[in-house]
């Protein structure tokens, strides 16, 4: 019928009236228009877009649901609690008024009763003893029609209560439907969101285990090793101080971002050697676990205490020998790469103990509690003497192979 569909339309009307008000709304239409904005080929790009959407879905669920509950729950049970219940407390407080009133005339009376026999003026107490008689008997049947209403709220009340009390599981069945139908949706869009999410190889490598990155970046070299090389190859082989001298915090911090999002854009930073030296330092310093590893921490500083020179040469090149691949393949060409700046000490001023001072720490250090400080005193010494003697031996420890500087374009 055409009211029926009036109904209906003024339903959806409220029903959207409603779904714009929620915050979960402007939640699901900030992220659709943030992913609009980034794109699909951002990651968060994609992620607001299908998020947005779910969001959106959720929202409209819990419209329908608030709307379903006022519709047909709640109307009914304001009737019981602003209708029926305060009656029924309104009629017996006013029971409880006329009580009191018929107690008051039925003892009035009583005085009165009591007082004719021994009144001086007979007549005119009967008279007010008859009035008297009147008040108590109108308030009495002004109790005992009150007494009745009250009775019969209470037993109206009494036969309408199991048909209250089903609202109240309807409640929570709705309630349940409703939290089923958003976990559905949820758990629809989930694995829309993780299979994006995995396939994105783009994460950062500051920060991260070096085989974690080399595995996610299919490469042999860090990006932030190979990178950092290959910009100090061609225009910081004779710079003063390469890795002594502080970058610029801002050049510096723009450089590792630049790093962490893979980009091929670094040409503004090949004429800022320091930024591109402090950037590669950073990195070796926040790996995980250094480069030279936890694990063979002590058996460096047992061979680096060795008194013979070639003897101690030799349990150096055992512990180099025993890193992991990855680890080794990385430590070479840097090795092989701090090799070359060394000979240009002359005009840079980075002969390979320097280079091992500054740098030393930062291949190893020991995996103790401890401050920077405490850590870079206990090591320092054993790390310098390493560095140095296999810069001055590179050749010997890292025959030429496909991982050297050796074979990489400048």
């Amino acid at each position: 019928s055409k009211q029926r569909i009036n109904k209906n339309k003024k339903l959806i009307t409220y029903v959207d009236k409603r779904h714009k008000k929620l915050p979960v709304t402007a939640l699901s239409q900030s992220m659709l228009d943030g992913g609009s904005q980034l794109g699909d080929e951002s990651l968060i790009g994609k992620m607001m877009e299908v998020c947005g959407e779910a969001e959106s879905k959720l929202a409209l669920e819990q419209s329908q649901h608030e709307v379903q509950v006022e519709r047909d729950i709640l109307e009914p049970l304001n009737q019981l609690a602003e209708v029926d219940i305060p009656n029924i407390l309104k009629h017996r407080k006013h029971l409880a008024k006329l009580v009191l009133d018929f107690d008051s005339a039925k003892a009035r009376y009583q005085q009165a009763t009591k007082a004719f026999p021994t009144a001086a003026n007979a007549q005119a107490m009967a008279a007010k003893v008859d009035t008297l008689k009147e008040e108590m008997d109108e308030a009495q049947n002004k109790m005992e029609i009150c007494k009745d209403q009250v009775a019969a709220d209470m037993y109206n009340f009494s036969s309408k209560e199991g048909e209250y009390a089903c609202y109240y599981v309807l409640l929570l069945e709705a309630q349940a439907e409703y939290h089923r139908r958003a976990l559905a949706s949820i758990e629809s869009v989930l694995p829309t969101i993780q299979s994006q999410q995995d396939k994105w190889t783009e994460k950062p490598a500051f920060g991260t285990a070096l085989e974690e990155h080399l595995k996610r970046t299919s490469r042999e070299i860090a990006l932030p090793i190979e990178a950092c090389i290959m910009m100090l190859l061609e225009t910081g082989m004779q710079e003063e101080g390469l890795f002594r001298i502080a970058a610029g915090a801002s050049k510096l911090k723009k450089l590792k971002a630049a790093l962490d999002c893979s980009t091929s854009q670094l040409e503004e930073f090949y004429s800022d050697p320091h930024a591109v030296a402090g950037a590669l330092k950073s990195y070796l310093r926040e790996l995980p676990e250094p480069l030279m590893t936890y694990q063979l921490y002590e058996e460096w500083i047992q061979a680096s205490n060795i008194s013979d020179p070639d003897k101690r040469l030799q349990a150096l090149w055992v512990v180099c020998d025993m890193l992991p691949k990855a680890n080794k393949t990385n430590f070479r060409y840097l090795v092989k790469f701090l090799a070359k700046l060394a000979l240009e000490s002359d005009v840079n001023k980075m002969t390979a103990s320097n280079i091992a001072i500054v740098l030393g720490p930062n291949l190893l250090w020991a995996k103790t509690e401890g401050s920077l400080a405490e850590m870079a005193a206990t090591t320092s010494v054993h790390v310098v003497s390493i560095i140095e003697l296999i810069i001055n031996h590179s050749s010997w420890f890292f025959p030429e192979g496909k991982t050297t500087i050796e074979s990489c374009p400048v």
